[in-house]
């Protein structure tokens, strides 16, 4: 088993420990938002440790919409690689935990319709958009 290396993010680092720590029933959502987030672990693509990032809840289905807005920051979150270079994940979703297959969406239909959804669900996302030149990677997280 690989060793699990925390964020050195303190607000990442620290809303894994609660959001973990309590089985997913505190801590679920983002900060001061009250929206609810999961928990992404998946693999680092230079490390190989096991990494965890909260994410917004954005679902489709039984499938889970990520988006590597970081912000509209002018490059793309760490874990964006991480899940380029290894698409299997485990998403924990409140006290529920599924072993997921990730996809980077490429296609501009199904791109534009995902893209939506998730703004539905967070509508920062689209201000994150506005605020940087780089495209922001849509991924698909699939049941395995």
């Amino acid at each position: 088993m690989s060793e699990y290396i925390p964020s050195p993010t303190d607000w990442v680092r620290e809303q894994v420990e609660v959001y973990e720590g309590s089985g997913g029933t505190d801590g679920t959502t983002l900060r001061d938002t009250g929206l609810p987030v999961i928990i992404v672990t998946n693999r680092g693509n230079r490390t190989g440790a096991i990494r965890k990032t909260p994410l917004m809840r954005v679902k489709d289905a039984d499938n889970y919409i990520l988006v590597g807005s970081r912000g509209g920051a002018p490059t793309n979150p760490v874990w964006v690689y991480n899940l380029r270079a290894d698409g299997s994940v485990q998403i924990r979703d409140g006290t529920a935990v599924y072993d997921m297959r990730v996809r980077e969406v490429d296609d501009a239909e199904e791109r534009a319709r995902l893209w939506d959804v998730a703004v539905a669900a967070f509508p920062p996302y689209e201000d994150y958009r506005n605020r940087t030149e780089r495209v922001i990677p849509v991924f698909v997280a699939e049941p395995a």
